[in-house]
């Protein structure tokens, strides 16, 4: 987990005393480069988003413990990915200031949000500022992050490996610790779907 943060802080500039690993040991990495413009696939970013807002998803937020205090994100971008060994997934803009804290951190909880919570999400969604201001949390059992109070479910994860996928970052998380708040979760998941926020009626 530590060395796979350490190669994309090595990435993106950021100062680090780790050792970087033998050549005989390190795995081959594709150089990174601008996409050009002869390799773009012809299709309109509004069209795009248009098209793939009609994949309604769940939203979260993603936290981290950190100095001087702790980092988060709204994310909608994320999803289980394996069950053995359990491991979880989220994307990042690869332009996000919050990103370089949580990878700092080497470790994440995922705050999973329940209908009725949209003014949280917008609260994180926004950039700089303290988005902790106001909300109440306590920390998650075996990283320490910030676990949200009154969410339904919650994941608490280290850093196993980081992807580069296109303009994000894909972020595989290794569960270390995970629960429910039932009360919390009768008012059931908050939805985003077309740029609007919703709840799910059974």
């Amino acid at each position: 987990m530590a060395a796979t943060v350490v190669r994309y802080l090595r990435s993106v500039g950021a100062p680090t005393t780790a050792a970087a690993p033998s050549p005989a040991t390190a795995p081959p990495r594709p150089a990174l480069r601008a996409v050009r413009e002869d390799e773009r696939a012809p299709l309109d970013p509004a069209e795009f988003r248009s098209v793939l807002g009609h994949f309604a998803s769940g939203v979260t937020i993603i936290t981290a413990p950190g100095e001087p205090g702790p980092a988060g994100f709204a994310c909608q971008s994320f999803a289980s990915l394996s069950l053995d060994p359990p491991l979880v997934t989220f994307m990042v803009a690869r332009t996000s200031a919050t990103w370089p804290r949580i990878a700092r951190a080497g470790v994440f909880c995922v705050n999973v949000l329940g209908a009725g919570q949209d003014g949280l999400c917008r609260g994180f969604a926004v950039s700089g500022g303290d988005k902790f201001t106001g909300v109440p949390y306590g920390t998650a059992p075996v990283t320490g992050s910030p676990r949200l109070t009154d969410v339904p479910a919650w994941i608490d994860c280290t850093v196993q490996a980081v992807h580069t996928g296109g303009d994000h970052l894909i972020v595989v998380g290794r569960v270390e610790a995970l629960g429910t708040d039932p009360a919390a979760a009768e008012n059931g998941p908050l939805l985003f779907h077309r740029g609007t926020f919703g709840h799910f009626r059974p």
